[in-house]
């Protein structure tokens, strides 16, 4: 288990910014809005939803991408709980995860539900409604290990020129043996040496629109489906 935690600084009192890698949790436009367009929308979901459905992801942070498709689960209707596996090397503390998510009162219950399981135990064995975990340590060590096939990633590391291990070959490599035949990949970055590891992984890789002023981002799929 890691003994390490997030080093923080607040932009504008509000928006939680890593001192490690210099670069902020969610972004400063509508963290919100960013993660439903990159990761739900880049994953093609709501639409690809069914029972036992599996979403892994790289970089925990806040929580926010495991509430926002926890609540778009529920909203579709769907009468199992989702399962969750994220990966974190640097956890906030349950009071800076209580404050980041302030900015997003739309997530009501849902947040209050993570922050209160987090402050128990930062793996979520306590979260009630969703089956989460979170695997805390290197993910290049955690996830070869790991024991699981996943529908959709959540690809969601610090900038790749400031965070280049989550995003480097042979984990890349491992995040494509972890997805299912027909599986989906998203992340906010388009960056050439990413794609290329993406594509060597088993992806056929997209570059499309990105959020905001950002004029790229990546999706891609795991062979056919």
């Amino acid at each position: 288990m890691s003994d390490q935690h997030a080093e923080l600084e607040w932009r504008d009192q509000a928006i939680p910014v890593s001192t490690r890698f210099d670069d902020p949790y969610f972004s400063l436009e509508n963290g919100l809005a960013e993660t439903r367009h990159v990761f739900l929308a880049g994953n093609d979901l709501p639409a690809r939803f069914a029972p036992d459905f599996h979403i892994a992801e790289l970089g925990f942070g806040t929580g926010l991408n495991l509430l926002t498709a926890w609540m778009a689960w529920d909203q579709a209707g769907m009468d199992t709980p989702l399962t969750f596996t994220s990966f974190e090397a640097f956890p906030m503390e349950a009071d800076e995860m209580a404050r980041a998510l302030e900015a997003f009162p739309e997530l009501g219950a849902y947040r209050d539900r993570l922050v209160a399981a987090w402050g128990e135990d930062k793996t979520l064995a306590s979260l009630d409604g969703i089956r989460a975990r979170v695997m805390l340590g290197d993910a290049r060590e955690t996830l070869q290990g790991a024991d699981f096939m996943a529908d959709a990633w959540f690809l969601d590391g610090f900038s790749p020129a400031k965070n280049p291990e989550l995003w480097d070959e042979a984990l890349m490599m491992q995040v494509g043996a972890h997805t299912k035949q027909g599986g989906t990949a998203s992340t906010y970055t388009a960056a050439g040496f990413v794609r290329r590891n993406l594509t060597d992984a088993g992806f056929t890789v997209t570059r499309t629109k990105g959020f905001g002023r950002k004029r790229h981002m990546t999706t891609c799929r795991k062979g056919t489906s």
